[in-house]
């Protein structure tokens, strides 16, 4: 509260005039900063030199489709389905390969999956590179997975040919890893059998 034996001071009081200055300066510090932009910033190695040009990053890679791919699978009469898919970079190249599980098109019943790897060529259409479980082996693919690098899978199943398909009775995980140009396959730790 101001003191009623002072007077009232000139600066205290605001006018239009005074929110048209404010206005027209904040307009002038907006439309400068608009013209005067640093110039971009370009990440550099010690020692190098600067680039005054910037380079685009090249595009990402895409991952090979799978349902494009025409697998090894004799199905007769109907088609094969993916099933499940994941995708990763299986051997160090930088671009992504697809695995896929795959089984035929069944109305009913259980029929036993393949797993393939699929790639794509620097140019062409997708191709399977590698067959990791033929479904001639009669087994089944759950809990799959594509992490760094190591494709998991457990695979379900059957001790005899007298096992009904709707009933698996051997479990077993498996475990592959791009080694030596091959996919090597190995039992992870704490794998079981049912």
């Amino acid at each position: 509260m101001q003191h009623p034996a002072v007077p009232e001071l000139a600066h205290t009081t605001t006018r239009p005039i005074h929110w048209l200055a404010t206005a027209a300066a904040l307009a002038a510090v907006v439309a400068g900063s608009a013209f005067l932009q640093p110039d971009p910033a370009n990440a550099a190695q010690p020692g190098s030199e600067p680039s005054s040009k910037t380079a685009a990053a090249p595009a990402p890679v895409q991952a090979p489709d799978p349902a494009t791919v025409t697998y090894p699978i004799a199905c007769g009469s109907v088609k094969p389905v993916v099933k499940k898919k994941a995708t990763g970079d299986l051997d160090g190249d930088g671009r992504p390969e697809t695995v896929a599980v795959v089984h035929c098109a069944a109305g009913s019943g259980t029929p036993p999956d393949g797993v393939y790897v699929v790639t794509r060529a620097t140019e062409g259409k997708p191709r399977v590179v590698a067959t990791l479980v033929d479904p001639k082996d009669r087994q089944n693919v759950s809990d799959f997975a594509v992490r760094d690098g190591v494709i998991t899978a457990t695979l379900l199943g059957y001790s005899s040919p007298n096992v009904p398909s709707c009933c698996p009775d051997i479990e077993d995980e498996a475990k592959w890893q791009w080694k030596d140009g091959t996919f090597a396959r190995s039992t992870p730790a704490g794998a079981h059998s049912v």
